[in-house]
């Protein structure tokens, strides 16, 4: 077996990618573009050759700036990642090359994010534990409306059922650019930075048909947006948020409606609400809407003398700054944010 990094191989990354039955979305090769195209950072596309063929893949991204530090990821912007292989010792294999690369490059940690617990041979190689900090939510739906409906707790269904009773109207597009409005003022009011338009854009361009954009109007005019992939029968909402006039129209309810709708229609059967931290607004909302918060489990190989990365807004040392970021006139925050954001992961 060797392993080497893969480039201008993407159709033979995808084809391993597309059959291995534990990949995510996030294993798909365009991501590799999206992350040097949209933030500048220098990738490593791993692959675990034997006997001639792919045997393992692990996509890295190396993550560099002066106010967030140095870090090898896998994959960063993305909530999955880690290595997919035909065995457990490949996948090993894969992740201490990824370990010596990240101390090559003079990485403070290399970071692999796996949706499953990856087991105790990590420890054993010197693999530091962060978990309890993130979750996911994951639910099969079917294709009939009314039994997803029924699915949803009383009290969100009764948001649903406000916002069709308020008159809200939802479209399926890929209006990025009025997305990326209402986006930049939602994360603003929450205090994050955000990112480049451009970004949004990018990935429009490099998953096609495989994501949309679902935006909420009231009266004509748009109160809420979420980007959307598609990946096998899987949805994932993943970036999305609404106005000020959002909450009381009930248009986040309703939009995330829409999102299942809409994909219910085209085949999806598994919604996946995606990653929230513990005890967090989006952490309740994702619960109320009767989904089970299933644990994440995040992998670091520290170098000698460094610490886990805590780059999360649950990090005490960045309240100071999240609160004043809500403050920002959002012009100023949307020139600032993309030069902040990109350094996170």
């Amino acid at each position: 077996m060797k392993i080497y990094s893969l480039r201008d191989q993407d159709e033979a990354w995808d084809r391993y990618v597309n059959a291995h039955p534990a990949a995510t979305f996030f294993h798909r090769a365009a991501w590799r573009g999206v992350i040097e195209q949209a933030f500048g950072h220098s990738t490593h596309y791993l692959a675990a050759e034997q006997d001639g063929a792919i045997a393992g893949v692990l996509p890295l991204a190396q993550v560099k700036t002066r106010l967030f530090g140095h870090s090898l990821i896998s994959l960063p912007f993305c909530v999955y990642g880690g290595p997919l292989a035909e065995e457990p010792a490949i996948a090993d294999a894969l992740a201490a090359h990824a370990a010596e690369l990240g101390g090559k490059l003079g990485a403070a940690a290399t970071e692999l994010r796996f949706r499953a617990d990856p087991g105790a041979a990590y420890k054993a190689a010197g693999w530091q534990e962060r978990d309890g900090i993130y979750v996911t939510f994951r639910r099969p739906i079917t294709g009939d409306d009314d039994a997803n409906l029924k699915a949803i707790p009383r009290k969100q269904r009764a948001m649903v059922r406000k916002g069709i009773d308020r008159g809200l109207q939802s479209r399926v597009g890929q209006d990025v650019d009025g997305l990326y409005r209402i986006y930049a003022e939602s994360v603003r009011n929450l205090g994050t930075p955000v990112f480049a338009r451009r970004y949004f854009r990018i990935l429009a361009e490099a998953f096609g048909n495989e994501m949309d954009v679902v935006t909420v109007a009231h009266e004509g005019r748009d109160v809420a947006a979420v980007m959307n992939f598609y990946w096998r029968d899987e949805v994932l909402p993943y970036y999305g948020g609404g106005t000020q006039a959002a909450r009381t129209l009930g248009a986040n309810d309703f939009m995330y409606w829409s999102v299942m709708r809409h994909a219910a229609a085209r085949g999806s059967r598994m919604f996946d609400f995606g990653r929230s931290k513990v005890d967090t607004g989006s952490h309740a909302f994702k619960k109320n809407w009767g989904f089970t918060p299933a644990p994440l489990f995040y992998r670091f190989h520290v170098a000698p003398g460094r610490q886990i990365p805590e780059n999360n807004p649950l990090n005490p040392k960045y309240r100071l700054m999240i609160a004043a970021w809500k403050w920002l006139p959002l012009p100023v925050a949307n020139r600032i944010g993309p030069f902040l954001v990109r350094g996170v992961g």
